[in-house]
């Protein structure tokens, strides 16, 4: 059977994941280089031959690669053409075709990651059974995709982006230059902002410690949880902003939408897990239209498995239409 690499490109780490027979025989991951384009391709690569080398398979058994990546790109010359949260992608640049040429010559299909691992879970984790769902990713950033009437919503490019809702008119500055987003007060990134304004000001954390101790150069979803089981005040204070701000910008969607079901997950998401997601859930209650009847709220199945995964199913064509 053919095997397929399925790639989840993100501002934390980079992960792959060698699917044959929709099953993993294989997976890598590194932390996400802040060099640029070519090392980012490099790291890619790097993940890759650590699943080959887990499944003992080679390159040129690879018939295709689906890379799942956090911003805009041209889905017919397969280049990326900017991401806010990561480093190196602002410009125009050949990703496809550098991983292409590296992989014997194997097709690359690039989609958005969020988008990717929706299908990941919608396929093979917690979507199965619903035909209308949201996923929600809070990770470096927050990025959604939506599965309406079984179809993964593609849209004109923009559809799902939950984490550019607004929840806050004139608000916190987005990565993206506009003000109260969504993003702004749960994406990781723009949370460690905050977190280093505030130690500016003044304000005790030990966020930074734990950084340190854990040989990071960000503030990680571990950091986040490392700092919350000591009852760090500033990251319960950040984490409970993010709780807010979740639960109006889902509420505000499921209004919209009526979804059977929204998952919740990414960096954040997986590693604060059930707990973090009841939260939400019940932050949600006092926006929705009718509250009696909320969507189901759950956690990933594949945890941060989910976006390599879907990049996988992407790559095997099974991204366009999902089954009902």
């Amino acid at each position: 059977m053919a095997i397929v690499v399925g790639v989840d490109l993100g501002g934390t780490k980079v992960q792959s994941a060698l699917v044959q027979s929709r099953k993993v025989i294989g997976q890598g991951r590194v932390r996400t280089p802040s060099g640029g384009a070519d090392e980012v391709v490099e790291a890619i690569l790097g993940t890759i031959d650590i699943a080959l080398g887990e499944s003992k398979a080679k390159r040129s058994d690879i018939s295709a690669v689906g890379i799942g990546f956090p911003g805009q790109f041209d889905a017919s010359s397969g280049d990326t053409l900017g991401a806010v949260n990561l480093k190196g992608f602002q410009e125009r640049y050949p990703l496809s075709r550098k991983i292409s040429k590296a992989i014997a010559g194997a097709p690359v299909v690039l989609d958005n990651d969020v988008r990717a691992a929706l299908l990941g879970e919608y396929q093979l984790g917690s979507g199965r059974g619903f035909k209308n769902l949201l996923g929600i990713f809070v990770g470096t950033g927050v990025g959604g995709g939506l599965v309406l009437d079984g179809r993964v919503r593609h849209g004109r490019g923009a559809s799902g982006e939950v984490g550019h809702t607004v929840v806050m008119d004139r608000g916190l500055e987005c990565g993206c230059g506009r003000l109260g987003c969504l993003e702004a007060y749960a994406g990781r990134g723009r949370m460690e902002v905050r977190a280093r304004q505030m130690v500016e000001k003044g304000e005790k954390t030990i966020l930074f410690e734990i950084m340190k101790k854990k040989d990071r150069d960000r503030l990680t979803s571990g950091v986040f949880a490392a700092a919350l089981d000591a009852d760090d005040r500033m990251a319960r204070r950040l984490i409970d902003d993010a709780v807010w701000a979740l639960g109006i910008s889902l509420a505000s969607v499921q209004n919209i939408l009526d979804l059977e079901a929204i998952i919740v997950g990414g960096g954040l998401g997986d590693r604060l897990g059930a707990p973090f997601v009841k939260r939400v859930a019940e932050a949600m209650q006092p926006h929705l239209f009718i509250s009696q009847n909320p969507p189901e709220l759950l956690t990933t199945t594949l945890g941060d498995l989910s976006g390599a995964v879907g990049a996988a199913l992407l790559a095997a064509g099974e991204g366009l239409e999902v089954s009902s």
